[in-house]
């Protein structure tokens, strides 16, 4: 199984294949989990930073997708998590709807003021949370696995130390997945299709005084078999940008990086228009890379972020702070495995 998943890592960075569309694509979002993973820095547990953990968190970027058609409500909660439909000045759906900039707390709050705003919560999607929420996971996996690392290396007795390793091994699978999962939104939320009302062709309920494309093939055809026919791994780390990692707060970070997105949403109808992203045409790659790059960029720093949050973050029960443990002087054994 390593060897298929490296081998596809192999076809991914030699220019890969035009593959079914979904969200990014399976190529677009492979390509920002193993240029985020290979980015990371080398403060990261040494687990993360090798090509098996790059493969796997490209694999498993593409799980949100691959899990649709459950039913319900399974779907009705998942597929509305994809995208967030903002108009130009980042309100959500409408001059009615709540901005991005200020986001309720809590999600179920957001439904309602989406209700009180006469917008179904099935139109605009919640996006935001799903990368909030994907984060806070992702430090608590973070929190586990240093408290598990710690005691393993310090704990005398075998029985004990022997569960603190396998333990541990379990923490790192469920690393890897939420790594994936996170990587997931936070890559939906790079592509400027899931963060507008013109999200499949220029929306027919606003103006169009540019004559911009109304085709509801747009999306698709741009993220999947375009994405898939030009993307490359070398360029999309190439273009990716430094670390943006001082400052950080995660309510202000989200809605940021969204409208950055945003931003890019007229320029792409505007290359659309002028033919950019027809055979050939450097224009509609360079596009593709520079959205790509995006999200593997902010997806590297929140990996980052998320472990550094973690040292802070107390874990299990009775709670212990990580910072204690790391330290060697709170043993966590009651907390990790549990005393019923």
């Amino acid at each position: 199984m390593k060897r298929l998943v490296l081998a596809a890592l192999v076809l991914v960075a030699a220019g890969g294949v035009a593959l079914q569309a979904d969200a990014w694509g399976n190529t677009g979002h492979r390509l920002i989990g193993v240029a985020a993973v290979r980015g990371l820095t080398d403060e990261m547990p040494a687990f993360l930073r090798t090509p098996g953990a790059a493969a796997e968190v490209g694999e498993l970027s593409r799980e949100p997708d691959r899990t649709k058609g459950g039913g319900q409500p399974h779907d009705r909660e998942r597929d509305t998590a994809h995208f967030v439909d903002l108009i130009d000045d980042g309100r959500i759906m409408n001059a009615n709807g709540p901005s991005i900039d200020a986001l309720p707390r809590l999600k179920s709050e957001y439904d309602a003021a989406l209700a009180a705003a006469g917008i179904k919560v099935d139109d605009a999607g919640w996006l935001p949370y799903a990368i909030m929420d994907g984060y806070q996971q992702l430090v608590r996996d973070f929190a586990t696995w240093r408290v598990l690392n710690a005691a393993e290396t310090r704990e005398r007795d075998p029985g004990k130390r022997a569960w603190y390793r396998e333990d541990r091994q379990r923490r790192e699978a469920l690393i890897l997945r939420d790594m994936g999962y996170l990587g997931h939104y936070v890559g939906d939320g790079s592509q400027p299709h899931h963060t507008t009302i013109h999200y499949n062709g220029w929306s027919r309920d606003v103006p169009n005084p540019d004559g911009f494309t109304t085709s509801r093939q747009t999306h698709g055809a741009f993220e999947g078999a375009f994405t898939g026919r030009v993307a490359r791994l070398d360029a999309v780390e190439a273009a990716m940008t430094a670390p943006t990692l001082d400052g950080f707060d995660l309510r202000a970070r989200v809605p940021a990086y969204l409208k950055t997105t945003l931003a890019e949403v007229r320029p792409f109808y505007e290359l659309e228009k002028a033919g950019g992203f027809g055979e050939g045409d450097a224009r509609g790659a360079a596009f593709a890379t520079a959205r790509l790059a995006a999200g593997a960029s902010e997806l590297r720093d929140l990996y980052v972020l998320a472990w550094r949050d973690s040292a802070d973050d107390s874990i299990g029960w009775p709670a212990v702070k990580v910072a204690e443990v790391e330290a060697g002087t709170v043993d966590p054994w009651l907390a990790m495995y549990g005393e019923d």
